[in-house]
């Protein structure tokens, strides 16, 4: 969370009684996604990140073109990108940078806070994206929508990469919750964990 002088501040990470909720959606009918199985990548990566309680979070698949669009309207940037992340109750809108400084995530209005559960964000993912890196990034499509469900996830909370500590402690974050709740052992020897923006 970054507060209006800029610095770090720690996501609320605890909602109020209720159960943890991730909503997944595919809006793209070029590549069959296995939404309870990311769903349940995505619950098990925010629960050991100490989110409880009632907690929402959503990941959308798109196509393309809705990608490329999101991309230039919340990033300034051209073409599609492998995933966006919009935390919504995890920094202040008016002073953060990134998307969220633009948008509340997709088709999100502002709440009463009172009688909500804690809204996390959502985490978009273009499918086509992914398989055309997965062979020089994540080695397959299975791991790379493995990391960019996790790497969207952890940016809703506060994650980042700008800086190299930061990309250091993301990376290593990532990597150990995806031998946790992904492989359930270790990394294969090909997986690359660095992204593809870092080099942007």
């Amino acid at each position: 969370m970054v507060d209006f002088l800029g610095r770090f501040k720690k996501p609320k990470r605890v909602g109020g009684d209720g159960e943890l909720t991730v909503f997944c959606a595919s809006e793209q009918d070029g590549i069959a996604i296995d939404l309870a199985r990311w769903q349940l990548l995505a619950s098990d990566v925010l629960k050991a990140e100490g989110v409880r309680g009632a907690a929402e979070m959503s990941i959308l698949f798109v196509e393309p073109h809705v990608m490329a669009e999101m991309n230039s309207v919340h990033m300034g940037k051209t073409g599609p990108t492998d995933v966006l992340a919009f935390p919504i109750d995890a920094f202040v809108p008016e002073f953060a940078s990134g998307p969220g400084s633009v948008s509340r995530g997709p088709d999100r209005a502002a709440d009463n806070i009172e009688d909500s559960p804690l809204l996390l964000g959502d985490v978009v993912i273009c499918p086509e994206v992914a398989r055309a890196q997965a062979p020089s990034h994540a080695g397959n499509f299975d791991d790379e929508i493995a990391l960019l469900v996790t790497h969207g996830s952890l940016h809703v909370l506060g994650y980042d990469h700008a800086e190299s500590d930061e990309r250091e402690r993301m990376q290593g974050r990532e990597k150990e919750l995806l031998e946790l709740y992904h492989w359930k052992s270790s990394a294969p020897l090909n997986f690359r964990i660095d992204h593809p923006e870092d080099a942007q």
